[in-house]
């Protein structure tokens, strides 16, 4: 991929994802899950918007999970026990831009399947 293309995708995205952030924000009690997937790793973590903080995070490289539909279902299982721990059963799913399709699906089925509702 010639680099013209490489910096329209991303444009591209980044584009998309500005757009879904003027819609949705997160709170205390409902905070903000935001996902980020490169090729090797993946990386959530929930947001509390009004705060301004992070309420837990996790990252699939500590976790030694890959990115892909396994990796990111067993990541969706432990978020998910890390997001119970801190007494949230709700939250916001914020795809940051990518498509909710095989990776990112997979991650959200799994949240769901672990009873965090969205």
């Amino acid at each position: 991929m010639n680099a013209k293309v490489l910096k329209s995708k991303v444009a591209n995205r980044v584009k998309r994802k500005l757009r879904i952030r003027a819609k949705i924000s997160g709170c205390a009690s409902l905070p903000r899950v935001s996902v980020f997937r490169s090729n090797r790793y993946l990386s959530v973590q929930a947001i509390d918007d009004v705060a301004g903080s992070t309420v837990c995070a996790l990252n699939s490289k500590a976790t030694g999970h890959k990115a892909n539909r396994e990796g990111a279902a067993a990541l969706g299982e432990a978020f998910a026990a890390k997001l119970k721990e801190a007494n949230i059963n709700e939250i916001v799913f914020d795809r940051n831009g990518y498509q909710y399709h095989g990776v990112i699906a997979a991650f959200g089925d799994s949240l769901r399947a672990n009873e965090i509702k969205f």
